[in-house]
């Protein structure tokens, strides 16, 4: 295959890898959570295991890296992760995963703000960006809060009666979950856009991850403290779904996104790695369905849809811009050669006149 097609291929299937250890991490999470797990912990355990992984592999591979100077910024996401862990307490796995779908929206309403992102308002291309976000943001929407027909699956039929008994999830509450979710989501919009900003100054992002990581499971570890104080078993660890989800987090959610979704936004910026997240919810939805029988209805499927033609416009727009950054570095190329070229055929000119010697 042509090395073009594949570097130009490579930032979409990263994401894509991202999107996909997302909506893992969200089935096991939420079948830890079912299971008691404390989010505090959760957030302490995922970050250790991360920062225990990455480390070695920063220290050998990057000590000869020449930095200036540390990360001035470094934003640990701990707000985010124990937001949406809350959050998903009181909902289920693809209501989680659909209100996710603001992550877009923030991040490019961050990155515009702070002119990560560019956006020309008598550009197509930017109408196409900020119409994409909107409609995904309001597939989300449709998704979250208009139900609809209950669509009849013969797997979700059968075991919904006992789900819905044995299901020690049993006090959610869309709304208080949606406003943790939320707040997460800007918690998290506010890690990429920091992330992009830091990889300018401290490209050493296997250093990066294993620094955010670290602080993040002392900052954790504080926070339990603080909040679990005298319940030492929200600690204890066992063979089961809950050391499954720490161990997921810690190298796919934590480490291996981290570093990776930096690696892509030196390239393409942050908003073209979480315009992706529709993806997830997708998959989620799908997953959700088989694992935990959740019912699929009109609404969901119809928000599904909207979200991708949302997400179409907006990596239409994404490549528009990609397009002409291309073009114009081919220009300025292609004039550098021309100038040198002139001066170079300047060979011994016949001078005329009364200076003529």
């Amino acid at each position: 295959m042509n090395s073009k097609i594949v570097k130009k291929l490579t930032p979409y299937v990263g994401v894509i890898f991202l999107q996909f250890g997302s909506a893992g991490f969200a089935i096991v999470a939420k079948a830890a959570l079912n299971q008691g797990s404390s989010h505090y912990t959760f957030s302490v355990y995922r970050n250790a295991i991360a920062a225990a992984l990455f480390a070695p592999f920063a220290f050998f591979l990057e000590r000869s890296t020449n930095l200036d100077h540390p990360p001035l910024i470094v934003c640990i996401p701990v707000i985010g992760q124990n937001m949406f862990y809350a959050g998903m307490k009181y909902s289920s796995a693809t209501f989680s995963a659909a209100l996710c779908n603001l992550l877009p929206a923030l991040t490019f309403v961050l990155a515009w703000i702070l002119r990560i992102e560019k956006v020309n308002l008598k550009s197509l291309r930017s109408h196409a960006k900020i119409t994409g976000t909107l409609v995904t943001v309001g597939g989300a929407m449709i998704m979250t809060l208009i139900s609809g027909p209950i669509i009849g699956l013969p797997w979700t039929h059968k075991s919904h009666e006992s789900q819905v008994s044995t299901n020690p999830n049993d006090k959610e509450d869309p709304v208080k979950g949606a406003i943790m979710i939320s707040i997460g989501c800007l918690g998290y919009a506010s890690f990429y856009t920091l992330q992009a900003i830091t990889l300018k100054s401290y490209p050493a992002g296997l250093s990066l991850t294993a620094l955010i990581c670290t602080l993040g499971a002392l900052l954790g570890t504080v926070l339990t403290f603080l909040v679990e104080r005298g319940n030492t078993s929200v600690w204890a660890l066992g063979f089961d779904a809950k050391l499954l989800a720490y161990v997921y987090g810690g190298v796919v959610s934590s480490g291996i996104t981290y570093y990776l979704s930096g690696v892509i936004m030196k390239e393409k910026g942050p908003v073209f790695v979480t315009s992706f997240n529709p993806l997830s919810m997708v998959v989620v939805a799908i997953l959700s369905s088989f694992i935990f029988a959740e019912q699929m209805s009109v609404g969901k499927v119809t928000g599904a849809t909207v979200i991708v033609l949302g997400l179409y416009l907006v990596i239409w727009g994404k490549s528009k811009d990609q397009k002409e950054v291309i073009e114009l570095i081919q220009q300025k190329a292609a004039t550098i050669p021309t100038t040198v070229d002139s001066k170079a055929d300047i060979g011994p000119q016949t001078i005329n006149g009364p200076h003529a010697v």
